[in-house]
């Protein structure tokens, strides 16, 4: 069993599939593994370290030939895998709903792509869940990203000369991104509140020190659907919504947006007429910009000035912590295949549950539920 780790081709990015520490357990269930030489400089791994690990480093051909097992961060294009066995499994982020093209382009080489996006919310797949450990990093990120830009002091500060009020932080999406930006504006001492659709999330909310922020009175809304992910809301909610939030968010220093809806574009949560009410020097940072941003007028990886309110958002938030993203990513990695390692095979078997949730191509076809809808 073969296992190859190609160096990522996308722009920015800086993570790697696959670490030494993990490199080391795929060796101990007697893999071979291979590793692009530079793959892992990014996130600040040497050649040597995988070689240390007991990994060969060759060039991208060397590497992918009659590799059994491709794991990347993002897919790579299929034409690079030539050189791979016949049916070889790819493990990676591949955008499916985004990059239908790449999927067709999976089938037609006859490799089985196996989308870490679309791992089901279980309680057994909780260690193999690449969205929400990348996902926990990024909005750590965005509100220390935030707070630079900010350019003020987060807690309060008593001095002889006066006191400094502390910086007010709204985080809206209490997923797990909402999740670790609430957790860690808390540590650097903000007064911070956040709401979300889900009324679930209120509890969550307050466990962390921060204030709820919710619409009342509007029946028969919980906003959750399957696997834990935030729905649509009815046109009664969303007015409801944004009365509530537009009376917020202008008494806001920083504002942190996570919201994302699968397979969807992003939905939008604050418009320029609420971003003019907010004071001049307030930071906004919109975690969803690549998917089209909650934001109006938020720009990927490029700040935007607006009514004196600064928006940003990086394109790949995680990514600007390529070193342990890389670790969580790799260990996700391996917990997957792991779990379904046939001794006797020496190679992974999956499961109908967990195999048929991820598996979007296989035998030459798009086998996917979800894009065969």
């Amino acid at each position: 069993m073969r296992i190859a780790v190609l160096k990522e081709t996308a722009a920015g990015e800086r993570r790697v599939a696959l670490t030494p520490e993990t490199a080391k357990k795929f060796i101990a269930l007697g893999a071979d593994v291979a590793v692009e030489s530079g793959a892992g400089e990014g996130a600040s791994i040497s050649d040597a370290d995988y070689e240390a690990a007991g990994a060969s480093v060759a060039s991208a051909p060397a590497v992918v030939k009659d590799a059994d097992i491709v794991m990347g961060v993002r897919a790579p294009d299929p034409a690079s895998l030539s050189g791979a066995s016949k049916g070889a499994m790819v493990a990676a982020m591949f955008d499916p709903f985004g990059q239908r093209d790449l999927v067709d382009g999976y089938a037609k080489a006859g490799l089985e792509a196996l989308s870490m996006e679309f791992m089901p919310r279980i309680t057994r797949a909780q260690s193999m869940d690449v969205l929400s450990s990348q996902s926990n990093l990024s909005g750590y990120k965005a509100v220390l990203a935030a707070a630079n830009t900010y350019g003020r002091a987060f807690p309060m500060m008593m001095t002889a000369a006066g006191t400094i009020s502390p910086a007010k932080v709204f985080v809206m999406g209490v997923g797990v991104a909402g999740l670790q930006a609430i957790a860690t504006a808390k540590r650097l001492g903000a007064q911070v509140s956040a709401t979300d659709v889900r009324s679930a999330t209120k509890e969550q909310i307050k466990s962390l020190g921060a204030k709820p922020i919710f619409v009342e009175n509007v029946a028969g809304i919980e906003g959750e659907g399957s696997g834990g992910y935030a729905t649509e809301m009815s046109e009664e909610y969303q007015k409801a919504q944004a009365e509530l939030v537009s009376e917020h968010i202008a008494k806001q220093d920083i504002v942190i947006t996570t919201a994302l809806i699968p397979g969807r574009p992003a939905p939008r949560l604050i418009s320029d007429a609420q971003i003019a009410s907010m004071k001049t020097g307030s930071v906004i940072y919109d975690l969803a910009v690549v998917q089209g941003g909650n934001v109006e007028g938020a720009q990927a990886d490029t700040p935007v000035v607006k009514h004196g309110v600064t928006i940003m958002g990086y394109s790949n938030t995680a990514g600007e912590l390529a070193p342990d993203a890389s670790a969580l990513y790799s260990r996700n990695l391996y917990n997957f295949l792991s779990a379904f390692w046939d001794k006797e095979q020496g190679k992974p078997i999956l499961d109908e549950e967990i195999g048929d949730a991820v598996r979007l191509t296989q035998g030459g076809k798009v086998v996917n539920e979800r894009l065969n809808a």
